[in-house]
């Protein structure tokens, strides 16, 4: 991705803000497909988008790798002029490569999602995803610098997790905000909670509370549209957020409990066209597949195909799996079966 010159600001509808107002004047909430390492790339981008997703984020981009390598820019991050509303969402500790990334990113993307939530280990002790929940005026600080070079011509989200005690997370809060944050996604576990624990919705609801100026989106286990609408009427935010639910199932904001044919169809459309690292691609398929509660050893032979070329003749084995300009195409919700397996 070359560095820009000068390109003119993304156009202010589809900031997320703007986005967000939209979807909460029409009486609902904004749908959002939430950051998935490696995942949420290009292709799986579009095909949310296919299903009417409102925000999407980029997987997290180091910044200390974005803005001193070429080929981590190449390789971290693709777009085109159909990849909006698009959050990119950065891993970062420090104000110095907080401002270059920007610098870098802001012309390309309509948000820029800081990182306070990752729990991986290795993140943490470089200093980053939930290390930032122990320090918020370094968080608040990087905020406060972007939004006095570049005001409201960046948006700019902070995606926390909760504390134990949650009187540290109010606090966390007030000072992002105060410092200029556009949003704040709460994912409402602590770094330590593992994801098989239900996500703590009280609270989402009492921090969200405290948060008076800014959308707050919710994050954590958003499986389905009755999902959503559950979590936002508990809560009280104006998003919801959902990272595993929309990896099985990228339709699940259009209210498919089972991820619908038409996905599998979109899906391979585009990581043929854009390109993808192949086991990326055979990873959506199969998650995508479990969810239509496909049989296993379908399931298994396209976990064994060691090509695209072999996946695709996998599916064509199984499946009548139309092209793009074949008549039905992205059309069917139930898979229309060659050969029912035994």
């Amino acid at each position: 991705m070359p560095v820009p010159s000068a390109v003119p600001n993304r156009p202010r509808e589809n900031r997320p803000t703007e986005i967000i107002k939209r979807c909460n004047a029409e009486g609902r909430r904004a749908h959002v497909a939430g950051p998935m390492v490696r995942y949420s790339k290009l292709p799986f981008r579009e095909l949310c988008r296919f299903y009417n997703v409102d925000i999407i984020y980029t997987p997290m981009i180091l910044a200390r790798e974005f803005v001193r390598n070429e080929m981590a820019r190449y390789s971290d991050f693709t777009t085109n002029d159909k990849d909006t509303c698009v959050i990119v969402q950065v891993g970062v500790n420090n104000v110095e490569d907080f401002m270059k990334f920007i610098e870098m990113i802001h012309p390309y993307v309509d948000g820029i999602g800081i990182n306070c939530g990752c729990p991986i280990r290795d993140q943490i002790r470089e200093g980053i995803g939930a290390a930032l929940m122990s320090e918020p005026d370094l968080v608040a600080e990087m905020i406060a610098t972007a939004k006095k070079q570049y005001g409201d011509s960046i948006c700019i989200d902070t995606k926390i997790r909760i504390h134990n005690d949650l009187s540290e997370t109010i606090e966390f809060v007030k000072k992002v905000e105060a410092a200029g944050t556009d949003i704040i996604t709460i994912h409402g576990r602590t770094k330590t909670t593992r994801s098989s624990i239900p996500v703590n919705l009280d609270a989402i609801k009492l921090v969200r509370s405290h948060i008076t100026k800014v959308p707050v989106i919710a994050n954590g286990d958003c499986f389905t549209l009755e999902d959503c609408e559950r979590i936002a009427d508990y809560t009280g935010v104006n998003g919801v957020m959902s990272a595993r639910g929309i990896l099985a199932n990228p339709a699940l904001f259009q209210g498919f409990n089972q991820t619908p044919w038409s996905a599998v169809e979109v899906f391979m459309h585009l990581t043929t066209c854009y390109g993808l690292p192949y086991k990326l691609s055979q990873h959506h398929v199969a998650q995508m597949m479990e969810n239509m509660l496909i049989p296993r050893k379908v399931i298994k032979e396209v976990n064994e195909s060691k090509t695209m070329i072999d996946m695709i003749d996998t599916l064509d084995k199984y499946f009548y799996l139309k092209r793009k300009g074949e008549k039905g195409f992205a059309t069917a919700i139930e898979p229309a079966w060659k050969e029912q397996p035994l």
